[in-house]
């Protein structure tokens, strides 16, 4: 059969159509792709920074201060008299003796409680900040404001901020993860990115997920590929609709950073690369991590972290973690909130603790990552040198944390509570101090890391928070 020119064209223009149609949706898929590694990409600091990376040992429930890392003789002597009234605000209660013998270590000489008997042995390394405080005394509020500088309203947390501002070194895994989160006190807003692209927030791991679960279903990437164009395109053409919408483009960017990094993610996460005598170290039985079906989070995440083990196994893997390009890692242990049973509980915590935190700091400093890696460990509040009981009530007026690595004074002991361990009455460092001393070593303005939202330059900081010069190395 035979075909005029004029009826060939108008049989095949759809097909020319088609064909342009599938060109330009081509290149908005691989626009998209770009964008979305974009938005991870590594940036410059605001100027040279002395970490690269951040590894956050969060103690959710607050350790008492005055009974591992503050050292206070006057508590002992004053052991069981009514508290002075009057000191941070406190009423009534009698004193109560840290039941912990604390001793000096190092070369710097730091006092540290018998209860971090492998941690003090790194006591030349650590920056302690015995003059923390913060706005209140109740454990959701003052989680929320350590993680995302107010608790008023939703606010980007920390690692989202690092993110931000400073992307990834590695386009395959996220920027910012975070190990065993607690569900209560703000639960994911703890490690959320609020108006900040959802991109920027942390990827969580633990509470129960074993390496096999992240590990993609449909055996042939290119099948799931497909898949995600078609999801993709209804995005975009969503967010076209809407005159083009935020939230949906840190959507897609998200759903391209869970492909690409389904990959890789699984390699770091098997710790059975890692030799019986690393596993060893940080507290790792061969029963319960080399040759263990529990996978690297001890079998269930919980509020204490899962087991036997299972700090250890979290520290080990944020150290693999941050060994591959995570800018930000966060492993939270819970059970801290000592009202009851100081002696017996406070002793479990910290031995769960004690020996990998240590294994954490000797490995990142032999793998020559201590330098520009910053390790900070603590809670929401400090407790009360009074008793409740046999335990110890909150106080946010004065607690301690403390930092290592990462381009801070090691062998510092910067601040002071008073007599007591009631308020910080020397070298106070508010919450928003600690966030913008923690940026500054990022190499990160906390002035100048802001978003616009709401009307004006939102940032982590608010208005306030000062870098405290003194423990810069």
């Amino acid at each position: 059969m035979m075909f005029s020119r004029r009826q060939l064209l108008q049989t095949t223009r759809c097909g020319f159509g088609w064909l342009a149609f599938a060109a330009l949706a081509h290149q908005e898929t691989l626009a998209a792709r770009q964008d979305g590694a974009k938005d991870l990409a590594s940036r410059k600091p605001h100027f040279e920074p002395k970490a690269k990376r951040v590894i956050f040992l969060c103690m959710e429930g607050a350790p008492s201060h005055v009974d591992t890392f503050d050292y206070k003789p006057k508590l002992r002597e004053d052991d069981g008299k009514a508290a002075p009234r009057g000191l941070g605000g406190f009423r009534g209660g009698k004193l109560l003796a840290s039941p912990f013998e604390f001793s000096q270590h190092g070369s710097s000489g730091q006092w540290i409680s018998s209860l971090f008997p492998e941690v003090a042995k790194h006591a030349d390394k650590l920056c302690i900040l015995n003059g923390m405080h913060t706005d209140l005394p109740n454990h959701a509020q003052a989680f929320l404001q350590m993680h995302c500088g107010i608790f008023q309203f939703p606010r980007p947390s920390l690692g989202s901020w690092v993110l931000y501002g400073l992307g990834t070194e590695n386009q395959n895994l996220p920027g910012f993860v975070t190990i065993n989160p607690p569900q209560t006190n703000g639960g994911s807003a703890n490690y959320g990115s609020s108006f900040l692209p959802a991109v920027y927030q942390g990827t969580r791991i633990g509470r129960g997920e074993q390496v096999s679960n992240l590990k993609n279903d449909l055996r042939r990437p290119d099948e799931q590929r497909m898949q995600l164009d078609f999801v993709q395109e209804l995005n975009r053409g969503m967010a076209t609709s809407l005159g083009g919408d935020a939230e949906i483009d840190g959507l897609i960017a998200s759903y391209e950073l869970a492909f690409r990094m389904q990959q890789e993610l699984p390699g770091v996460l098997d710790l059975k690369q890692e030799s019986s005598s690393t596993l060893r170290r940080y507290g790792i039985s061969d029963a319960g991590g080399r040759g263990s079906s529990r996978g690297p989070f001890g079998g269930g995440g919980g509020q204490t972290g899962g087991g036997p083990g299972a700090f250890g196994r979290q520290c080990l893997l944020a150290r693999r973690l941050v060994e591959n390009g995570v800018r930000f890692v966060e492993v939270t242990m819970g059970g801290w909130d000592h009202h009851r049973e100081l002696r017996e509980s406070l002793t479990k915590s910290c031995e769960s603790v004690d020996r990998p935190i240590a294994a954490l700091l000797a490995d990142l400093e032999e793998r020559d990552m201590l330098k520009d890696s910053l390790v900070i460990w603590g809670g929401e509040f400090g407790r009360t040198p009074y008793a409740q009981g046999d335990g110890r009530d909150h106080n946010n007026k004065g607690y301690s944390m403390w930092m290592a690595g990462g381009g801070v004074k090691g062998g510092l002991r910067y601040g002071a509570t008073d007599d007591y361990g009631f308020e910080a009455v020397d070298g106070k460092v508010h919450i928003q101090d600690w966030h913008a001393t923690i940026l500054h070593l990022l190499g990160l303005n906390h002035e100048m890391l802001t978003w616009r939202y709401a009307g004006r330059d939102m940032r982590l900081t608010d208005v306030k928070g000062n870098v405290i010069q003194e423990i810069l190395g």
